[in-house]
């Protein structure tokens, strides 16, 4: 093996060539590349002495931790699929993924394990459940087995069940435009072409040190880790509470390459930065969102001698553009051109190309298309698509179809081949770094049987990107308190979910030609337009 086809294989690579250099640090603790293979290695015996399955799925439910990447390359290892979920969701979130993509294993903490303690008993595929080492005697008795993290590093060594790089490797959640979080399944082709892409063009290298900030469960977020082993550098796991931490990190790690989201920048530009950070911190990558203009100046006024990447991606196609440093003055807008080793098209709605500068549909091809939407034919349909035969890279000669990302997302293209993003075809709300369904925010007001009707829909804001603008009208009969109807919002959603304001109308609330409530209409008339 002299390059990585699978992805635990990015590990196991600078393991051999970098055994004694540092992988991940973690607060005052260090894992050197030897041992992180050692624990991954160890952690997959232990599943397969669980009786996990080829293609099974591990769910991951924990903070940004050793323990967290461990599980996260050990499940692969074993033959498995890891599912990472977002600490911050909640218990009734938890228990959904769990059960759409029938996990079998389980990997939290004692205390994220009382907080599921109500809904897991839904959770009808769940069969094990490895709790980090805790002092009080695991739980015993029903259908579900408990054991210790230590206990699964000290299993027997067992190979992993055979797989092969077009294999699916894990499922990350991501809201849609409609309903429930989708599960995009992607494959070991996909993540590992991923991090050779991104490494190329962030020309990272074994000296560097990548502050993990986004959480895991995002696409950009796991590509840190992907991205560092690939090459062998070190990765800094933070769970940070205040921008200012950050910072902190940055300065004390002597980080090399930071990649955020807007919002987060948004709260740094505001500080005052340690004069030290400029000396070492070679770029800083923007991922989830455009940037505003006034942000990225304050952040290259405060970092002199620091690359600015901008960014566009979406999972279900990982990373799809990078705007060069060098073209940053002259073009601040564009997304960029395409990233190594994928193809970015501008389609009309025939599917053929668009002319230089003419609005149509990004659509990404290569190997990072990831694998469709996780038991969901319908939207996957939808997302996925075969190419038209007239399209750059498809003769009309070849007969089996080739299936590419329709990110719904409108763009140009410049006579130069830079992109300008335009719009987003769907309903989707930015929030904060987040991509929200208004859908599954109205299903939550519903449940609390507060409200009579309600729609949710984002309105633009200068630190949060946007956000959530909330429309009730009062339950029948009865009336409506928002003081209360917030407070049932923070014990059900994360806080990146909670509206940011709710207004009260009397109903109903107008409808579309097909009887559904106006969503667009609402937005319109609340942001100041013309109905």
């Amino acid at each position: 093996m002299t390059d990585s086809t699978l992805l635990q294989e990015l590990i196991a690579l600078s393991a051999r060539h970098r055994l004694q250099s540092v992988a991940l640090t973690y607060g005052k603790h260090e894992l050197c590349y030897g041992d992180l293979q050692e624990a991954v290695s160890r952690f997959a015996a232990g599943l397969i002495g669980l009786g996990l399955q080829r293609g099974e799925r591990v769910a991951i439910y924990l903070e940004k931790r050793f323990e967290t990447v461990i599980a996260s390359f050990g499940a692969p290892a074993a033959g498995g699929v890891f599912v990472p979920l977002n600490p911050l969701l909640k218990p009734e979130q938890v228990a959904y993924i769990l059960r759409d993509c029938n996990v079998r294993v389980l990997v939290t903490s004692p205390e994220r394990l009382a907080l599921l303690d109500s809904v897991l008993a839904e959770c009808h595929d769940l069969r094990q459940v490895v709790l980090l080492d805790a002092e009080q005697t695991l739980p015993s008795g029903g259908e579900l087995s408990h054991c210790r993290w230590s206990e699964m590093l000290e299993a027997p060594p067992r190979a992993g069940h055979r797989v092969i790089d077009t294999d699916m490797v894990a499922i990350l959640y991501t809201s849609g435009s409609t309903g429930k979080p989708k599960g995009v399944v992607l494959s070991h082709r996909n993540m590992v072409a991923g991090a050779k892409s991104v490494a190329a063009y962030l020309e990272n290298g074994p000296d560097d040190t990548l502050l993990a900030a986004l959480p895991l469960s995002f696409d950009a977020g796991f590509s840190q880790l992907t991205t560092a082993f690939h090459v062998g550098a070190r990765v800094v796991l933070l769970n940070y509470l205040l921008p200012r931490d950050v910072l902190k990190a940055l300065e004390r790690e002597k980080v090399t390459g930071l990649t955020a989201v807007p919002p987060l920048y948004i709260q740094l530009a505001q500080l005052d930065w340690p004069a030290a950070i400029t000396g070492h911190l070679r770029y800083f990558a923007n991922t989830g969102g455009r940037m505003p203009r006034e942000t990225l100046t304050a952040l290259r006024e405060r970092l002199p001698k620091t690359k600015p990447f901008l960014m566009y991606g979406l999972t279900e196609a990982f990373r799809s553009t990078f705007l060069p440093p060098e073209e940053v003055d002259r073009r601040p807008d564009s997304i960029g051109k395409a990233i190594p080793n994928a193809e970015i098209l501008v389609l009309r709605e025939d599917g053929s190309p668009c002319a230089p500068n003419e609005p149509g549909e990004l659509v990404h091809r290569g190997a990072l298309v990831g694998m469709g939407y996780w038991s969901d034919p319908e939207k996957t349909a939808e997302r996925y698509k075969p190419l038209p035969s007239h399209v750059p890279g498809r003769e009309p000669g070849l007969v089996l179809p080739e299936l590419a990302v329709f990110s719904g997302d409108t763009v140009r293209m410049d006579d130069e081949g830079f992109l300008y993003f335009i719009g987003r075809r769907d309903e989707m709300m930015k929030t904060s770094g987040y991509r929200v369904s208004p859908t599954e925010v109205e299903e939550i007001l519903y449940e609390t049987k507060m409200v009579g009707e309600c729609v949710a829909f984002g309105v633009d804001h200068a630190v949060l990107g946007q956000a959530i603008q909330v429309i009730v009208t009062p339950p029948a009969g009865g009336s409506l308190d928002t003081v209360a109807l917030l407070a049932a919002c923070r014990s059900r959603m994360p806080a990146y979910m909670v509206p940011a304001a709710i207004e009260v109308r009397q109903g109903p609330l107008p409808r579309n030609p097909n009887g559904k409530i106006d969503r667009k209409k609402l937005s319109t008339e609340f942001q100041g337009g013309d109905g």
